[in-house]
């Protein structure tokens, strides 16, 4: 088995560039291959805690956009930004109208999220609850995001990582999975960037958005 390298590159850079954890530099990457925030828009990250996500967000987002976090651990207030707003909750519990209306009743540009379950040690286990994590990210998506709006989520890949990717094209136009350069040699993480959300009936308001934030 690898060796699992702690302070590696991208720590060394979190640590001099300000970011709170390494994650910073997955979705860094992301933005690169294929923008999903603009200049002026909003975004909500989901599982957001300890905030590395909000920290590019808010960055890419510039003055006049916000980023909306929403986690079951407190963000330390150091990484909020002025644009940055952090709601401490269970995502999936907290109703989708709750979170529109944080954002001055208006749907998102843009949805992330680097939650990820507690690892059991089974890679089988851990694979099925981070799938059943997106799919309740995807089941939360017509109800905060604007028709147009882009998302990436992270996963562990296993075999129904292609289910999974399927299951998003349904909602996005465009869908490709990245395994971010960031990510440790030894990691089966993967994210999943869905842009375009199409059309969508909504149905009620049951939809909840929790987990744990993003990954180190």
């Amino acid at each position: 088995m690898a060796k699992r390298v702690l302070h590696d590159e991208y720590f060394q850079r979190a640590k001099a560039e300000g970011y709170v954890a390494r994650s910073a530099y997955k979705l860094i990457e992301v933005q690169e291959r294929r923008p999903i925030v603009r200049r002026g828009d909003f975004v909500l990250d989901l599982g957001c805690a300890p905030g590395s996500w909000l920290q590019v967000a808010s960055k890419l987002v510039g003055k006049s956009g916000r980023v909306m976090g929403v986690d079951l651990s407190r963000v330390d207030r150091e990484v909020r930004a002025k644009n940055v707003r952090t709601e401490v909750g269970d995502v999936f519990k907290v109703g989708a109208n709750v979170m529109v209306g944080w954002n001055i009743g208006e749907r998102y540009h843009a949805v992330l999220s680097d939650m990820a379950p507690a690892t059991s040690g089974s890679q089988s286990m851990d694979h099925f609850r981070s799938v059943e994590l997106c799919r309740r990210v995807l089941a939360v998506c017509p109800a905060v995001l604007r028709p147009g709006g882009n998302m990436v989520m992270k996963v562990f890949e296993g075999e129904a990582y292609m289910e999974l990717l399927d299951e998003t094209r349904r909602l996005f136009v465009d869908v490709k999975g990245l395994k971010p350069k960031a990510t440790r040699d030894v990691s089966r993480e993967m994210v999943v960037i869905a842009r375009g959300m199409k059309e969508s009936k909504l149905v009620g308001d049951d939809v909840g958005v929790g987990g744990a934030g993003d990954g180190a």
